[in-house]
């Protein structure tokens, strides 16, 4: 009786256990079942946070990418408010042509008498003064010639280990080169040479409604003496004040005045105006040419290049008012310059010296086409690479 009551003993503590070891069963895989459940719906929580960061980010980006400190557009029609009478027809066609519907101003200029033979954008190119940016280098490395502080050979450490020459610190328009210069200088000496260029005060004759720019009576507060001679801050100059600066340097040391003449009987009779002979320069202006052509061949300027013929120019880049300036300022031809071409672009992120340095080229080229006799123009083989037209 005993044994048998053991017996069922056992078998009821087995059965319990069973339902028991069932139960916590259930219950752990229940648990593990809400447990899944929830990290499935934290996971996506994550990722749908994650989805949703990713996007603002993307969206973020894109706001900046959409921001532009430049509140000046860089196109439209530059010739809108001209007035062509008396330009050379050749000339203004080249030049429109060369610049396109960028926002700017061209100056051509005949670098032997003074006169003006076109400007494209007249407001921009009369009205008031614009910072010179690098183009003002040129004055300075004058200036540092004559007074013997450098000659064509001296090296100027402008990094630590780099040394720069003249004529590579112009081709490449290097600022440490000409802020070290312009330190040597000093602001009287800078502003003396600046001014027997004509800066701040007009260059042409007689035209009405050109502005005089201005040349500071004392360095500028940020950056000093350096800064403007490396950037040209604190200075305004029109383009008409660049074409005359350039075709002194062109012709070897004469400052014109530029003439606008209007009407035929104008052209006819005018005659060169001689502003100012600028003496003491006759040994150092060539070299200078040379840090201009390398400037073109190798440099910033390279944009320009012509293989039919050398062209000399200076780059220039920098920011005010909400846009940014690009300058070119330049000629042709060594032994017989006939063209000066000033370029100032005036806009956006792509408004900057290579660039006016482009349309320069551009420009020369389309002057030198219109110079070919007919008969070069339409020869065999340009017939041939014309494809017959």
């Amino acid at each position: 009786m005993r044994r048998k009551i053991a017996i069922l003993a056992v078998a009821a503590v087995w059965l319990l256990g069973g339902d028991i070891l069932g139960s916590a069963s259930a219950t752990a895989s229940a648990a593990r079942k809400s447990s899944g459940s929830g990290t499935g719906s934290a996971v996506r929580s994550t990722n749908t946070r994650a989805s949703s960061t990713k996007k603002k980010r993307t969206s973020s980006r894109k706001r900046r990418r959409r921001y532009s400190p430049w509140r000046i557009s860089s196109y439209g029609d530059p010739t809108a408010n001209d007035n062509p009478a008396g330009e050379d027809p050749d000339v203004r066609e080249a030049a429109i042509e060369a610049l396109g519907n960028w926002n700017g101003s061209v100056v051509v200029v005949d670098p032997n008498t003074g006169r003006i033979l076109s400007i494209v954008n007249q407001p921009l190119a009369l009205g008031s003064g614009f910072t010179p940016c690098s183009t003002f280098k040129p004055v300075v490395a004058l200036a540092g010639l004559k007074e013997g502080l450098i000659t064509p050979d001296t090296k100027v450490r402008v990094g630590r280990r780099t040394k720069m020459d003249l004529t590579e610190a112009l081709a490449h328009s290097n600022n440490t080169f000409f802020q070290k210069l312009g330190q040597q200088l000093g602001f009287d000496r800078v502003a003396e040479y600046a001014h027997e260029f004509g800066l701040g005060e007009k260059a042409g004759w007689n035209i009405p409604e050109e502005s005089a720019g201005k040349f500071p009576d004392a360095p500028p507060k940020e950056g000093g003496v350096q800064y403007l001679s490396s950037h040209g801050r604190s200075i305004e100059v029109t383009p008409l004040q660049m074409a005359a600066l350039i075709s002194a340097i062109a012709n070897g040391g004469t400052l014109y005045y530029l003439q606008y003449p209007r009407t035929p009987e104008e052209i006819g009779q005018l005659q060169p105006m001689v502003r100012k002979q600028i003496k003491g320069l006759d040994e150092f202006v060539p070299q200078v040419k040379e840090g201009l052509a390398a400037a073109v061949l190798y440099g910033t300027g390279r944009l320009a290049y012509d293989p039919e013929e050398q062209i000399y120019g200076k780059t220039g880049t920098c920011s005010e008012d909400g846009a940014r300036l690009g300058w070119f300022v330049s000629y042709a031809s060594e032994r017989e310059p006939k063209y000066v071409v000033v370029v100032l672009l005036r806009g956006g992120r792509m408004m900057y010296g290579p660039h006016a340095a482009e349309i320069a080229g551009r420009l020369y080229r389309g002057l030198r086409m219109r110079e070919q006799p007919e008969a070069q123009q339409s020869s065999p083989v340009s017939s041939y690479l014309d494809g017959g037209r």
